[in-house]
């Protein structure tokens, strides 16, 4: 024993000081003796005696894992002896032959013991209630007398079995519910009214002398309430006994909380809905209505809380599912009743689950939908909850200076709050859509409030308010948006004219940016407005504004305000780019700030939004190219400068040098973007040729740094632009750019170039054939040479950063050849330079056809194989255009692709992707046979069926209709046959 002993203490050290194989010595040797037959009798022998802990521990938990796992196995005189010992030290009696005084009573150990030993005991309930042990709890409530040890083990049994057995807040196996029913049935039969009178006996008992172990009994018989008879509870004795415990004051708050727990319990418990009505009636709750009041912020206060949102939960539910008109107002009026604190502690108490009162708004705003118009108390509380809502959303000042510099306390709380606000926000969308003209006034009141306020809530309050109106514009109908006139108008033109004495703050200048683009179809009728909304975004407010991240998006905001009014804001477009002048500066020779922030806080949106602005063709042509040369000329110049200091290598930061000349890429890229192809081409060609000489600076930008991948991917996302704005006028461009793109590239930026290459092709169709004819030789020698040959490794560290490059090139690599295919471009493959790429070219695409696992990639190479068999299958006096195709097509293509493939079973008819991928395989087919004839049928049928053991009179019928001309009917027919041919199949086919 005392080895044993030793063992359980190493095996439970978590100091370090013991060795690691000892430990695992140690470990091993208490495993040996779980297996031991004795187990049992060593395990109780070492609780009667032994005062350590951890062996306590162990002992408890290793008779928990015999009876749980070894039970069945068990004999009639274990489970007795275990039966016996256990409930004699749940009962804080000797076992039976231990009269020494030296002797260990577990009820006198630490918590987590005693709850480990009622585990236990749970456990042999699990099994042997009610059928073998039937008096288990009626012999344990006689020893409750014996005071406090036993009474509080009781509840830590009652505790357990809710925790193991009854309670559905866990899952339950099937299993696991029927024996818990059985419990419940049985203990509702024999012994709850005694539970429940042992209850009440000791409380009363025990209230002003163990006020902790009473409300450990109440925790537990709060559990219970839910399935057990309602009038052991309710009835003249418990009920005002627990109102008595909730009402004194001179009481411990924790038990005053433990009854209004079981209050609550009562309250919520599952009944017919006429006599729920009547209980909540009969309970007058408004007794303690005034609690919440005295100390809010008081653990009792949270727990009245919880039993009012409770009870006014349960009181709706009756209005709504009550046929009776006069039940429903009962409901009703005791749901007035109660509103006014439920207000009252969503606003200021501590509230443990604030889901389920914004769960409750919305059921109680969702009833006020059908009422037109509100009752003066219907607004009333219309206005209670909006002030709820304001009082939820407002960030802790504690927060205010983490917050504006978004530290990691900072961006932790603005996520935690994003998360937490987003329920209130869709209480506040419901309320004003039924109560629009309350909730505008109210939004009106808490802005004009928030300025007035004294400073050290004043952050926090006006952000709470603009947030409040920038969510109440999801309620807002477009139409509403439109007419722009009204109380609506003017709170937008309220927004606009008002100064925040904390508008410096991050916070309050973000949100009030975002709500002013949100209402911005109001400002797009009120002409008035504009000068408002422009001071906004390119004041200090803005785009000015101290704080980078905010200023960032600011930038962005604009632009997308400048998209909205577009045409509106031409007279104001001098008076803007004044005031951007000193942005527009200081973001094209910033050299770090640009890795402050990303995605689409870059800053280059500035750029874009004068881009929209001077790129209008109601702008005057000399304007527009004066104000176009004023921001392209010093930028290139900015461009030429760089470079020329890199060529002779001057002694300045390179990686500054670089990320500059990225800023630069960025604005020109941004800016053009407002530049339409005909504008540019047509109408206005000068500014065509000043975008062209820029294009022609930055393609400098490859030869200086060929090998600077940044640079390069910028530079290209650039030459799309300028396909997009210069159209045909790039060609000559275009050479020089690709030779320079496609030199030392790296896979990565192959997949870039490919998808340039695609979009010329996809614009300009057969007029880029001379570019492509040129390119194409050495991009698939290029990507020839990188795929590897093998099929990419799966399985687990296959997935590295350069085989999933190399796989997005591949799938780049097919939409590329499909775009070539279905562009009229096939004759590219064949041109003398492209030729002796043409055999590793068919021989991927032929295995990708049959057998890639994207069955979107398959599709594209079928498509481009009856691309090629149109173009190319077309005879010329008699003369193959591309000799040996056409046998490769019906020898090789045919057989492996539209028979062998499609009989492997992993070709799934279920999946929508695989049924049009087999509609181009059957369409292939149908080409071939329209272009081969008899030559495609006597291959295929002749030699391709038989392989796969078709019967001659499907293969005759297949003949037919494919000689048909009902598509629909062939591919209904080819599925069948394919089927077909899959049940009789022994054997899997393989390609050839």
């Amino acid at each position: 024993m005392e080895d044993l002993e030793k063992a359980i203490l190493i095996s439970f050290d978590e100091s370090g000081s013991v060795e690691s194989a000892l430990k695992l010595q140690a470990v091993g040797f208490i495993d040996k003796i779980k297996e031991s037959p004795l187990i049992c009798s060593i395990c109780v022998e070492r609780l009667c005696f032994s005062k350590l802990v951890q062996v306590q521990f162990w002992c408890l938990q290793c008779l928990h894992d015999v009876i749980r796992v070894r039970y069945s196995t068990m004999s009639l005189d274990e489970k007795g002896f275990v039966r016996k010992s256990v409930f004699s030290m749940a009962c804080f009696e000797r076992l039976e032959g231990v009269d020494d005084e030296s002797s260990v009573r577990v009820l006198e150990g630490p918590p987590f013991i005693k709850n480990k030993l009622a585990q236990v005991l749970v456990t042999l309930i699990y099994f042997e209630y009610p059928l073998i042990w039937s008096s288990v709890f009626v012999d344990y409530l006689p020893h409750l007398g014996k005071g406090a040890p036993v009474i509080d083990m009781f509840c830590r049994i009652l505790n357990a079995l809710d925790d193991e057995l009854i309670s559905l807040d866990y899952p339950r196996t099937q299993d696991e519910l029927v024996v818990a029913t059985r419990v419940k049935d049985a203990m509702r039969q024999q012994c709850v009214a005694q539970i429940v009178r042992a209850w009440y006996n000791i409380v009363s008992l025990y209230r002003n002398s163990e006020p902790d172990l009473c409300s450990s009994v109440l925790d537990s018989m709060r559990r219970y309430i839910s399935w057990i008879d309602i009038g052991l509870i309710v009835n003249d004795a418990f009920i005002p006994l627990l109102f008595e415990l909730i009402l004194v004051k001179g009481l411990p708050e924790q038990l005053r909380g433990s009854a209004a727990g079981c209050v609550l319990a009562v309250v919520s418990k599952r009944m017919d809905l006429q006599a729920k009505l009547s209980l909540l009636q009969n309970l007058k709750i408004s007794r303690v209505f005034g609690l919440v009041a005295e100390d809010s912020d008081s653990e009792l206060a949270s727990k009245i809380a919880a039993l009012l949102t409770g009870y006014a939960t349960e009181l709706l539910e009756c209005s709504k599912k009550l046929n009776s008109e006069d039940l429903k107002q009962t409901s009703m009026e005791l749901l007035d009743e109660v509103l006014p604190s439920v207000f009252f502690v969503t606003q200021n108490c501590e509230v443990d689950n604030a889901f389920s009162i914004v769960q409750f708004l919305l059921g109680f705003v969702a009833t006020m939908k059908s009422l037109s118009p509100l009752t003066e108390k219907q607004l009333l509380h219309v206005g209670q909850i909006l002030e709820v809502i304001r009082t939820q959303i407002c960030y802790d000042p504690i927060y205010r200076d983490n917050l504006d510099v978004l530290d990691k306390i900072g961006r932790e709380e603005e996520g935690r709050m994003v998360e937490f606000r987003k329920d209130f926000f869709v209480l506040l969308r419901s309320v004003g859509r039924v109560a629009p003209d309350v909730t505008q006034m109210f939004i009106r009141n808490s802005l004009g409030n928030a300025v007035a306020s004294s400073s050290d809530r004043n952050v926090e309050e006006v952000e709470a308010a603009l947030s409040l109106f920038y969510a109440f514009g999801e309620s807002i109908s477009d139409e509403a948006m439109r007419v722009g006139t009204g109380p609506l108008g003017q709170l937008v033109l309220m927004l606009l004219s008002t100064t925040f004495a904390c508008h410096s703050n991050r916070l309050v200048a973000l949100v009030y940016l975002e709500t002013v683009a949100r209402y911005m179809k109001i400002v797009q009728v009120n002409d008035q407005y504009l000068h408002l909304v422009l001071a906004a975004f390119l004041d200090e407010r803005g785009i000015h504004h101290p704080n980078i991240n905010v200023s960032r998006r600011a930038s962005y905001l604009f632009m997308r305000v400048v998209k909205s009014l577009k045409a509106k804001l031409v007279p104001f477009i001098e008076n803007i780019l004044q005031n951007l002048q000193d942005t527009v500066a200081q973001f094209t020779s910033m050299n770090s700030m640009s890795k402050e922030l990303s995605g689409s806080e870059d800053g280059s949106h500035i750029f874009e939004a004068i881009g929209l602005l001077i790129g209008m063709e109601d702008v005057p042509p000399e304007k527009q190219s004066e104000y176009l040369s004023s921001l392209l000329t010093p930028l290139c110049q900015q461009v030429e400068v760089l470079l020329i200091n890199a060529e002779v290598q001057n002694a300045e930061d390179p990686v500054a040098k670089i990320a500059n000349i990225q800023q630069i890429i960025m604005a020109i890229n941004a800016l053009s973007k407002g530049f339409s192809e005909r504008l540019v081409t047509a109408s206005r060609p000068a500014i065509g040729l000043m975008f062209k000489q820029t294009l022609d600076v930055l393609l400098q930008i490859l030869v200086v740094f060929p090998k600077i991948e940044p640079l390069r991917t910028k530079v290209t996302s650039f030459i799309h632009r300028m396909v997009d704005t210069l159209g045909a006028s790039v060609f000559p461009y275009l050479p020089k750019a690709l030779e320079q793109l496609l030199a030392e590239s790296e896979p990565k930026e192959l997949v870039g170039f490919l998808v340039l290459i695609n979009q010329l092709i996809c614009k300009f169709n057969t007029l880029v054939r001379d570019i492509l004819e040129e390119i194409y030789p050495a991009v698939a020698g290029r990507i020839f040479n990188i795929l590897p040959r093998d099929p990419f490794p799966s399985g687990p560290g296959s997935s590295t950063e350069e085989i999933r490059e190399l796989q997005e090139l591949q799938r780049t690599l097919y939409t590329f050849l499909h775009v070539i295919a279905t562009h009229d471009l096939s004759s590219v493959f064949l041109s003398p330079r492209s030729r002796g790429y043409l055999d590793p070219m068919m021989q991927l695409l032929l295995h990708t056809a049959c057998g890639h696992k994207d069955t979107l990639v398959r599709k594209a190479c079928v498509q481009i194989f009856i691309r090629l068999i149109k173009d190319w299958c077309t005879r010329s006096y008699g003369e193959e255009m591309v000799p040996g195709f056409q046998s490769f097509i019906i020898e090789v293509f045919a057989t492996n692709c539209c028979l062998y493939s499609v009989l492997d079973r992993s070709f799934e008819f279920r999946d929508a992707n695989t049924l049009v991928l087999f509609g181009e395989i059957v369409l292939a087919q149908k080409i071939m046979y329209e272009k081969f004839g008899n030559e495609f049928l006597i291959h295929f049928v002749s030699k391709g069926f038989p392989a796969a053991h078709c019967p001659q009179d499907l293969a005759e019928e297949y003949c037919k209709k494919l000689q048909g001309s009902d598509i629909k009917a062939l591919k209904s027919f080819y599925q069948s046959l394919i089927e077909s041919l899959r049940h009789q199949q022994n054997g899997s086919l393989v390609f050839r």
